[in-house]
């Protein structure tokens, strides 16, 4: 076959072609050292959108789970002339002590009692029957007005025995309490030790007080004198220290 024929032959225009193509593909094929580098650039880029959205729904769950405080509720001011619910005394003794100063009244049967006393054993009403007895009702053992008043007393006990009077001290200091009061003022009049407050609310003695702008219960300075039938002569209630134990004494004396 001669050269001129053989560079015409099918055959040969084939591989030609072929070869074209090749060349073709390798150019628009990336290459493979190029292909590590698009895919890492690829997943970099796919890591800061998984990141942006993270982070985005985490402020959305965050601005979610913030909630703002509920608003307190106002605060109702106190007015002039308001109390306190601890300040208020109780409906039920507030109560039973004005029905108890409104029965005991001139002429009225006394209310019984038996309560200890300083030195041991106890005293009531039934042990002074046929004597007139005086009941004075202070707020508290060894304070300057229940002291003036308790030594006033005793200073005019030899009086009140000689006119066939009784005298009792009566508040609601313990036994020990009253004991240290009589020993240190030397006191010769008995002190009667009513805890629970039975007598002093049934002698009107119990009930609301007011000191420095505070309500409370507590016991209100009183004198009772009982006649020597046992009902009651006279009522003092409000008492001002000052002198009260020589007007008892001219009371008990004049009736």
């Amino acid at each position: 076959m001669s050269k001129k024929t053989h560079e015409k032959s099918p055959r040969a225009s084939v591989g030609k072609a072929t070869r074209a193509r090749a060349t073709k593909a390798a150019k628009t094929t990336p290459s493979k050292t190029s292909r590590p580098a698009a895919s890492k650039s690829s997943k970099n880029a796919k890591a800061r959108q998984t990141g942006n959205l993270v982070s985005k729904v985490s402020r959305d769950r965050s601005s979610k789970a913030l909630k703002l405080p509920r608003a307190a509720k106002p605060v109702q001011p106190i007015t002039a002339g308001s109390k306190t619910k601890a300040a208020n005394p109780s409906p039920k003794k507030a109560g039973a002590s004005a029905a108890s100063r409104s029965a005991l009244a001139d002429g009225t049967q006394a209310p019984s009692f038996s309560l200890p006393r300083d030195g041991g054993g106890s005293v009531s009403l039934g042990d002074y029957a046929g004597r007139k007895l005086v009941l004075f009702f202070y707020p508290r053992a060894d304070t300057p007005g229940c002291t003036k008043e308790a030594v006033d007393f005793t200073r005019l006990s030899a009086t009140f025995a000689a006119h066939q009077i009784a005298v009792l001290g009566i508040s609601a200091d313990p036994v020990k309490a009253q004991e240290a009061f009589r020993n240190k003022h030397q006191l010769s009049i008995p002190l009667v030790s009513d805890e629970n407050h039975e007598m002093l609310q049934a002698y009107g003695a119990w009930g609301e007080k007011s000191m420095y702008g505070r309500t409370f219960q507590g016991i209100l300075r009183t004198t009772v004198l009982v006649g020597a039938d046992g009902r009651i002569l006279r009522v003092w209630r409000s008492v001002k220290v000052d002198g009260h134990a020589d007007e008892v004494l001219a009371a008990a004396q004049a009736v």
